[in-house]
């Protein structure tokens, strides 16, 4: 691990906001470190929907053969880093697997390991959550691909070596994921807890052209949306993040089961919650391109009711 550097105040990082602390790193301080880090491209393309539906994930490798942070190797979410034979496009992999793939490109509980993004850090935030949840420590690069480029930071299209594979560490599952079955529970008012929806109000309402087959939203949830918790593309500072929540969550049950359209915009929320000393959040992985897809399960939209 690498030592913390001097900082310019007590509490701030280097350009004079709140400290980040161990989930997130600004873009100088990792152009600084960035030969003792291990740095992982989770870019993934994801088109807006031209209509109802229509649902076109592709692996991002080629944003990042076109320009990459140096030395950073791209994971594929939809490919190695997912489910073997999930029934999603991108289901989390059981810790074992993870592990292993981790281990494949030299990553284990010992490695400083920056995830970043070319997108608003939501899928950089998944990947910090599926290591979360076995215990490996990661920060997010705070504004990904964009404000390092905007920086002026060097990018390279050239393919270097991943470091040495490793052994794979024995992990644990921390519990940090939902499925359907907790989620209904908590919907129906069977189980305690919270679920709150990361997905842009408008298809909070059910307003808005989805991915997925229905539109609207889980009954009983809340609305905090990923987007609103950003500010010129980087994470607002913890007192920010602390009201927003608090305005969302006040009074309501644990735990808080955050979700979205497929369990990634939901982990950049998970992300902020845990900064803001939230200390029990889980993800619901398949989201609404699991529940949606079951007619059996309901849905609400302003403009339809149930659905």
């Amino acid at each position: 691990m690498i030592e913390e550097k001097p900082r310019t105040a007590r509490g701030r990082d280097s350009r004079g906001c709140d400290f980040r602390g161990d989930d997130v790193v600004v873009a100088e301080d990792l152009a600084r470190d960035l030969a003792a880090v291990v740095v992982l491209d989770a870019t993934v393309l994801f088109p807006k929907p031209r209509f109802d539906g229509d649902y076109r994930p592709e692996s991002g490798r080629s944003i990042w053969g076109r320009a990459h942070i140096p030395g950073a190797v791209h994971i594929d979410l939809l490919g190695e880093f997912s489910a073997p034979d999930g029934p999603l496009h991108f289901t989390r992999p059981d810790p074992e697997h993870l592990s292993a793939e981790l281990a494949r490109i030299g990553v284990g509980p010992g490695t400083d390991i920056v995830v970043y993004d070319a997108g608003e850090m939501t899928w950089a935030s998944r990947v910090w959550w599926m290591l979360r949840n076995i215990g490996i420590r990661a920060r997010v690069l705070d504004g990904g691909l964009a404000r390092w480029t905007e920086l002026g930071l060097p990018l390279s299209s050239e393919e270097s070596a991943p470091p040495a594979a490793i052994e794979p560490a024995k992990v644990t599952d921390h519990g940090l994921w939902r499925d359907r079955d907790d989620v209904l529970g908590v919907s129906a008012g069977s189980e305690s807890g919270t679920l709150l929806c990361a997905l842009d109000p408008e298809q909070f309402a059910g307003t808005a052209t989805t991915r997925y087959a229905r539109r609207g939203r889980i009954p009983g949830s809340l609305n905090l949306p990923a987007k609103r918790l950003l500010g010129a593309g980087v994470l607002r500072p913890r007192t920010e993040l602390a009201a927003l929540s608090e305005a969302v969550l006040s009074g309501t049950e644990q735990p808080l089961i955050v979700y979205c359209g497929g369990g990634v915009s939901a982990c950049l929320v998970a992300l902020a919650l845990v900064r803001t000393g939230h200390d029990d959040v889980a993800v619901y992985d398949g989201s609404l391109a699991e529940w949606t897809a079951d007619p059996t399960l309901p849905m609400i939209s302003d403009e339809g009711g149930n659905r």
